[in-house]
């Protein structure tokens, strides 16, 4: 998919990405030579509108948390733009990029490794107020308080450190260490994998309250596709560093049209007991990203009854099928809409 494809939100988007692209050097022998690259994240675009979530979806392994940390600068991408608020994120240098900090936060998956387990909750929380300039002092801890408070943490629990909380817990401590510098969007990578189901839901309901109250825009990395139909307004699939299918949640998980969805979506459960799903079993393993096949990524693993050998060959763009879907698929035709 190209730059200039538009894969938008409904309204003027917060975030545009475009193009964004990382390859990490295979680097061998003594002098360390870089003899290949592992391309984690190839020309990945997608917009994020004002208040809108946005749900990267896919295997282990397909580049979902590259692509999230690439578009912070967590690290640096190898190619692309990122346009938050009109502003090219990739390139901003110095102060400029730490004052977007304050805008731009993430949630990180591991609630016990992302907690410096030498501070207290309140300096985790505090340090953010500190380094913006935002608070200081007695009106510091009255905002850490008032902070653990709008995460359903009690306001003594400042004083105590990571390993003294349970996991989901520590879950809402990052939430809240996020919230701190008043940002406009949130990374949500995978925020809730590591916790237990009854905790999940917990989470899952906070960031939405959060959300509505703060008018919150997020990138909800997961591959729980029953969390996602809780959470997201649109959806974004990914295979193999690309994205293959884009569109509204309730048209996801109502008519998907790239058989790599299908195939995620029938390994759903099925919440009614007797019930069954037909399910859609992809043959062997997803290729490496060191040696990606040629043609559409997908296509030694697709079960779509008109491939062919057009599949090796073409790679497909991420073309609108239907209103507001867009297919990465060249067997896969566009739905015709009567004009009124």
């Amino acid at each position: 998919m190209t730059a200039s494809t538009h894969v938008h939100a409904p309204d003027a988007p917060l975030l545009a990405v475009r193009g964004l692209t990382k390859h990490f050097p295979i680097r061998t022998g003594i002098l360390q030579r870089v003899t290949g690259a592992v391309k984690a994240v190839e020309q990945v675009s997608f917009d994020v509108g004002r208040g809108e979530t946005l749900a990267l979806v896919g295997e282990s392994g397909c580049g979902k948390t590259t692509t999230g940390r690439a578009l912070l600068r967590l690290i640096e991408p190898t190619a692309g733009s990122v346009h938050f608020g009109g502003t090219d994120v990739l390139q901003l240098r110095g102060e400029a990029l730490r004052q977007m900090r304050r805008r731009m936060q993430i949630v990180f998956q591991d609630p016990y490794g992302s907690l410096n387990p030498r501070m207290t909750v309140g300096n985790a929380i505090k340090e953010g107020l500190l380094v913006h300039d935002l608070a200081e002092g007695a009106a510091a801890n009255r905002r850490v308080a008032q902070l653990l408070d709008e995460v359903g943490l009690r306001a003594e629990y400042a004083a105590r450190y990571p390993h003294e909380f349970s996991g989901g817990q520590r879950q809402r401590i990052g939430i809240a260490r996020a919230l701190a510098v008043e940002p406009q969007f949130i990374v949500c990578d995978e925020p809730v994998s590591a916790l237990d189901v009854s905790v999940q839901a917990q989470v899952v309901n906070l960031l939405r309250d959060l959300q509505r109250e703060r008018g919150l825009s997020y990138l909800f990395i997961a591959h729980d596709l029953a969390v996602v139909s809780h959470m997201a307004d649109r959806v974004a699939v990914m295979y193999l560093g690309r994205i293959v299918e884009l569109t509204t949640r309730a048209q996801l998980f109502s008519r998907p049209r790239m058989p790599y969805t299908k195939a995620l979506l029938s390994a759903v459960p099925v919440p009614e007991p007797g019930a069954r799903r037909e399910r859609v079993l992809l043959q062997g393993d997803p290729p490496s990203p060191a040696n990606p096949p040629s043609g559409c990524v997908f296509h030694p693993r697709c079960p779509h009854p008109l491939k062919d050998a057009a599949c090796t060959r073409t790679v497909p763009l991420l073309e609108e099928k239907a209103p507001g879907h867009f297919v990465a698929c060249i067997k896969e035709p566009p739905t015709s809409v009567p004009t009124p």
